[in-house]
């Protein structure tokens, strides 16, 4: 389990003086995320960590979302909502081996609580997918990426009644910035949304969503 990992620290003083970089506990971890736990024990309720490092908070997020499916027998509806967990968690970081490491400690995650079963074709291509868009090498403080270009994001929204996600990206420094101002509620307690997609796409089976590269 991610909160009985030894974690260290620092990987290095060098690190440290030149990034900052100081890696948080699990004890540490657990108990912020305590603070609250019913939203981490939702599958679809979304995470941003804008300093991931290596993923240790988004790791334990990913844990509690992941143990809500524990009792799930359908091979399908459990890939289907291991996605929906994947798909609401996101991070940044500066360093790209940072950025690659918590990927792939997600990716190993989502399998090694899946268990010895055997995978639908597509899957695992769909989840290193969605881990290879929603966790980004790059600046959170200047919103750009390493490859200095803004930093978007896939809200990933599974469609009722169907095995498919539907995409919208979105620019970060849109969703964050002081300038962008809306309300979430008229005035009959709607919920209101005014935020402008830079893309939309098609929906696709959640087998097929590393495909999506082909929309682009």
């Amino acid at each position: 389990m991610p909160s009985n990992e030894n974690t260290k620290q620092i990987k290095s003083r060098q690190r440290v003086a030149d990034h900052g970089e100081v890696f948080t506990n699990p004890r540490e971890v657990n108990a912020m995320l305590d603070l609250v736990r019913d939203e981490s024990f939702r599958l679809d309720s979304r995470f941003l960590e804008p300093a991931c490092g290596d993923g240790n908070f988004l790791i334990e997020i990913l844990h509690r979302k992941l143990s809500l499916l524990q009792d799930i027998k359908s091979q399908t509806e459990l890939e289907f909502k291991s996605l929906i967990a994947v798909g609401s968690c996101y991070g940044i970081d500066i360093l790209p081996d940072n950025a690659e490491a918590c990927r792939e400690r997600l990716f190993a995650e989502v399998l090694g609580q899946m268990g010895n079963r055997g995978r639908t074709n597509g899957y695992e291509e769909s989840l290193r997918y969605m881990l290879q868009k929603n966790i980004v090498c790059g600046d959170a403080l200047t919103y750009r990426t390493a490859e200095d270009k803004p930093i978007t994001f896939c809200e990933w929204t599974p469609i009722a009644g169907s095995m498919q996600f539907s995409r919208r990206d979105f620019q970060f420094d849109f969703l964050v910035t002081q300038s962008h101002q809306y309300s979430l509620f008229d005035e009959q307690g709607e919920v209101q949304s005014f935020d402008e997609p830079v893309r939309t796409y098609p929906p696709l089976h959640y087998t097929q969503i590393y495909r999506y590269e082909e929309h682009v």
